[in-house]
């Protein structure tokens, strides 16, 4: 099984965490500058419709009252590389994907960790004792499924998908959640009526790759929870590129 482990509004949070004044404050990191665009939210702002990548101006509409806060990218990446550092005591397959989130293969863990349930709550305990912050853990036999998984029950959740309910998981998918479709595509799967990701499988592979081109065969792998893409270690990722 594969975990993917997000951390919750971490810029944000990391803000809160060093200024306990911040606690329970609408955090917009971004700066002040209206020609800005936010980094990141407290969930706190995020409940007046503040998102990342919105414009600062945006923000400050919608949030009045919030507390704009530059960035501090040093002192993220210093968090992170504890967070790192943590994850690769639960196994030696690890692979960030940014500052604040990465894929962990438990595969063979069982016997040292317990089942992979127990091993994504070790690992939310541990980030809370040591870094005191959270995340949302997503279990699932694959990454797709488990970077889906992570989102369902944000903030601070744990969501795990069994190999034997996958599949039906996936039927009522919508589709917007998966991940590589930008504005082109969703308009040519808005056109096909492709509402969820079970709704693929009325399109014979062909037609899919005719329309969508090499994500449509990716979309058919998907909709039958099909993902060979591995957990690759940041060590070994970088020794391949170069």
């Amino acid at each position: 099984m594969i975990l993917h482990i997000d951390m919750d509004a971490f810029f944000a949070s990391v803000e809160q965490l060093d200024n306990p004044d911040l606690k329970g404050k609408c955090i917009i990191v971004g700066g002040r500058s209206n020609r800005g665009v936010v980094s990141a939210a407290s969930y706190e702002a995020r409940k007046y419709g503040v998102r990342s990548a919105m414009p600062i101006f945006m923000a400050k509409r919608k949030c009045p009252q919030g507390v704009f806060v530059f960035p501090r990218i040093k002192r993220y990446k210093e968090v992170s590389k504890e967070i790192m550092k943590l994850f690769c005591e639960f196994s030696p397959l690890v692979e960030p994907v940014s500052i604040d989130e990465a894929y962990v293969d438990i595969a063979g863990g069982a016997r040292l960790f317990g089942s992979p349930v127990q091993i994504g709550m070790h690992i939310k305990e541990q980030i809370k004792k040591k870094v005191n912050l959270t995340c949302s853990v997503g279990i699932a036999p694959n990454k797709f499924l488990a970077k889906i998984a992570s989102d369902m029950e944000k903030p601070d959740g744990l969501f795990i998908i069994l190999p034997e309910e996958a599949h039906q998981f996936i039927q009522s998918l919508p589709i917007k959640k998966v991940p590589g479709i930008g504005k082109k595509t969703g308009e040519s799967l808005e056109n096909m009526s492709i509402a969820t990701l079970g709704d693929v499988k009325q399109y014979p592979e062909k037609i899919l790759l005719k329309r969508l081109g090499k994500f449509g065969k990716r979309l058919v792998e998907l909709s039958n929870c099909i993902d060979h893409s591995s957990v690759t270690p940041f060590a070994q990722r970088k020794s391949v590129s170069t």
